[in-house]
């Protein structure tokens, strides 16, 4: 965990150059960022005792695609709750509808703007926060 925002983003990427863009992004901003390639090594991530305080999937990866991985963490008790951004190439408006109706709180499409997918984690973030509180 981190200790300047002391929340956890897992970052589920197949491609290593993105992945490492994000991570870079994420932890200049004081997230501590869990990395899993494909969908296997994701949900060994699920496994965890702890959650991560935010998920980030891209759509189309090995063995689990991120709609399978979203459905998947939905139907954890604990994974209810976590919000998940679904991360791909496709920014068409079916592609975006499935990823939302299938319980993403957000969708970012490649390429994307650094500054605006950190600010809407944050935005994300804080509002789960809130309604925890």
């Amino acid at each position: 965990m981190n200790t300047e925002t002391g929340q956890t983003i897992l970052l589920v990427e197949d491609d290593t150059v993105v992945a490492g863009l994000i991570r870079f992004y994420l932890e200049r901003e004081g997230f501590a960022v869990r990395h899993a390639a494909d969908g296997n090594e994701a949900l060994r991530e699920f496994d965890r005792p702890q959650l991560p305080d935010l998920v980030i999937l891209d759509v189309l990866l090995p063995y689990h695609n991120g709609h399978e991985l979203l459905a998947n963490l939905r139907a954890r008790p604990a994974g209810a709750n976590v919000p998940a951004v679904m991360l791909t190439s496709s920014d068409r408006e079916k592609d975006v509808v499935k990823g939302l109706s299938g319980g993403a709180n957000d969708y970012l499409a490649k390429p994307f703007r650094p500054a605006e997918a950190v600010a809407r984690i944050r935005n994300l973030l804080q509002s789960t926060a809130k309604a925890k509180a």
